[in-house]
């Protein structure tokens, strides 16, 4: 049965310390583990289970015709536009700037 997974809960099937090792291209998440090309989580040159390989994987041409091939365990999540954008540092940032800016107008006025 497939499940939704989010990018944290995917990120802890990285294959390592017998781990089951996942990774997920076009929102589809499929179980690599018992590849001989997936030991420990890591596929050479430098791709690590456990995450979202969707970019990583869109310049080679027999991409989707391996990993096809590989059981699917789930669906990746979607998360939402102010969780991708990082909203919260946003907020953080610009209260860090309106400080600096009262700091400037209260230095100015003495």
């Amino acid at each position: 049965m497939e499940k939704l997974m989010t990018l944290a809960e995917l990120a802890g099937y990285d294959g390592r310390d017998g781990r089951p090792a996942y990774i997920a291209v076009n929102g589809t998440i499929y179980d690599v583990t018992a590849s001989s090309r997936w030991e420990k989580g890591f596929h050479p040159p430098d791709h690590q289970a456990g995450k979202d390989l969707t970019e990583e994987l869109s310049k080679a041409p027999h991409v989707r015709a391996v990993v096809e091939r590989f059981p699917v365990v789930g669906k990746l999540e979607e998360e939402t536009p102010s969780a991708r954008a990082g909203g919260g540092g946003k907020l953080i940032v610009a209260a860090i700037i309106a400080a600096v800016a009262l700091g400037i107008v209260l230095f100015l006025a003495l």
